[in-house]
């Protein structure tokens, strides 16, 4: 399917990257970029992610697709603003990063059949229009919630947009794409934030950080660049699921804390090879 014309209401990382792909694979016509600043908006006219910028109501009522990738707390009143105004003839997908709170919001609208709850799993550590990526999706899993709740029209349209691109499509319900966002993904920002902070208190020299630190350390902090803008709204807006893995790491780093403690070197490799059965799932 051609679009001739698309709405990516934020102008970052994911919606520049998915405006990208859509531009490559000659998916649409026009791209319209709705941005809350109009330094982003203007960059990402210069990099060619968007053709034009416009008011968000303008926008949506000019575009087949209107695709929504902004902090989680601002998309719910944005989406009520956006389904209030669209047709039966277009369709709302989002792209955030917990999906029950969202769901749940627009559970009664008279237009929800037109939305679907989508979460590509993919990012980076960095943030806007300048983040943008070419191919970014391809062997990633893409998420589908609530698939019962679209209209098979609009599902079959993201569906295909999604695998043109390389994804592979998983359904789940709302709630439980939250758990398992908080156990894949969540966590490791958390343990990556945490890290960081732990490092910047007890090594006060930022030279022996850069000088000393390797491959490990670099990639296990490399998440705590992450923008705080959009990981409080999902910390927050998930945080049932959150605490609740942040318990079981906290008492998976009190078991090893213990071997130390105790001096068990036996209990501390038992830990070691039980992680390193991740070898089977993750290669």
């Amino acid at each position: 399917m051609k679009f001739d014309s698309v709405t990516i209401v934020g102008v970052g990382l994911i919606s520049g990257s998915f405006s990208l792909a859509l531009k490559d694979k000659g998916l649409v016509r026009n791209v319209i970029g709705v941005s809350r600043t109009p330094e982003s908006a203007r960059k990402a006219l210069e990099l060619g992610l968007i053709d034009e910028v416009l008011p968000l109501e303008e926008a949506v009522k000019k575009s087949d697709l209107i695709y929504v990738a902004i902090p989680v707390d601002a998309t719910i009143p944005v989406m009520a603003q956006i389904m209030d105004l669209v047709t039966d003839k277009q369709i709302v997908a989002d792209a955030g990063s917990t999906k029950f709170a969202l769901c749940e919001s627009l559970a009664g609208h008279p237009m929800r059949s037109r939305f679907v709850a989508m979460h590509p799993m993919w990012g980076t550590e960095y943030s806007g229009p300048e983040a943008a990526v070419r191919d970014a999706f391809r062997g990633r899993a893409c998420v589908i919630c609530e698939k019962e709740k679209s209209a098979p029209d609009a599902v079959e349209t993201m569906e295909g947009l999604y695998r043109d691109m390389g994804m592979n499509i998983v359904y789940m319900d709302a709630n439980s794409h939250d758990m398992h966002a908080a156990y894949i993904s969540h966590i490791a920002h958390i343990t990556s934030f945490a890290l960081a902070n732990t490092v910047l208190e007890k090594e006060k020299e930022d030279d022996a950080i850069f000088e000393l630190a390797g491959g490990g350390f670099e990639s296990t902090v490399r998440l705590a660049k992450s923008n705080p803008s959009m990981w409080v709204p999902i910390f927050m807006q998930n945080k049932e699921h959150v605490l609740d893995v942040l318990n079981e790491h906290i008492a998976q780093l009190r078991k090893f804390k213990s071997c130390l403690e105790k001096d068990n070197a036996g209990y501390l490799r038992e830990l070691m090879e039980n992680a390193n059965k991740i070898k089977r799932i993750i290669k």
